[in-house]
């Protein structure tokens, strides 16, 4: 099996003639997507029960500050409809803090969506956990998506991260080079071996790696693109925010079955729109 590169991603080309496939004629199969897990020299790190790793003592002793927060958090959440205690554990375990700018760090377990710089926000924890909790609903391991996930817009990197610890296997691409450099930054440290970050026009999606087991995007569209439902195994969920009748967004299931594809709009949502090209 080919070895994964590492740091510094693949920067991938915009899509040419054919809007299903981002990457270069010739990519393989398995795409040289960067691994999350750097060469680079690291801070001494610490394994949390679940497995996600953590650095310490310097950087670590605000992540100890706001691990009450997380945990009032996680509880809050618990209260709410729908919600798969897997991801909720997931969410106890990854640092919402850490990925957004210190002076906000009061704030990063309050039910906010939170700037993150480029006209880009993390979205509210509440909607993080429902999103997630739809795709793990409908995987057949139960607290674990066995296939690849692929997230469009990685923003600072935070739900990516979360992705990481109920999915075998995750891509995820963002299309402003900033914000992909900032997600690079934000999860260095922490090593996440199954996490792959790309630079290119999510709105194709990303051909090289397809089939996925599950999709998610974090920016509305006025349709889930083709590309999206071709890349998406059968059996497989689309989750994502879809302009309905009257301008408002809705947050949008789609299952690709045997007899055809089928969606589902559930509640009103508000992302940002989902643009193609790259910035």
């Amino acid at each position: 099996m080919q070895k994964k590169a590492r740091f510094p991603a693949q920067v991938l080309p915009a899509p040419a003639a054919s809007p299903a496939r981002v990457a270069a004629p010739g990519a393989l199969a398995r795409p040289a997507a960067a691994s999350v897990r750097s060469s680079m020299a690291q801070p001494a790190l610490t394994t949390s029960a679940a497995g996600w790793r953590q650095p310490q003592p310097a950087a670590a002793a605000d992540a100890s500050s706001q691990q009450g927060a997380r945990e009032r958090m996680v509880k809050r959440l618990a209260t709410l409809p729908g919600m798969h205690p897997q991801v909720l554990e997931a969410m106890r375990q990854v640092p919402r803090h850490a990925f957004i700018d210190s002076a906000l760090g009061g704030k990063a377990y309050d039910e906010n969506s939170l700037p993150i710089g480029f006209g880009q926000t993390i979205s509210k924890p509440s909607v993080v956990a429902r999103m997630l909790s739809l795709l793990l609903s409908m995987a057949s391991g139960g607290d674990r998506i066995a296939g690849r996930v692929l997230e469009i817009g990685t923003g600072c990197g935070y739900q990516a991260a979360v992705l990481s610890q109920i999915a075998s296997e995750v891509y995820s691409i963002e299309r402003l080079r900033g914000l992909h450099e900032r997600a690079r930054h934000n999860l260095r440290p922490m090593r996440v071996a199954n996490l792959h970050l790309l630079f290119g026009d999510g709105m194709a999606g990303y051909a090289s790696g397809a089939p996925y087991a599950a999709i998610v995007s974090a920016a509305g569209g006025d349709a889930i693109p083709q590309a999206w439902v071709e890349q998406l195994a059968m059996g497989g969920r689309i989750i994502a925010p879809t302009v309905a009748q009257g301008g408002a967004q809705v947050l949008m299931v789609l299952d690709k079955t045997p007899a055809g594809v089928r969606q589902q709009a559930l509640e009103a949502v508000h992302f940002v729109p989902l643009k193609s090209g790259v910035s």
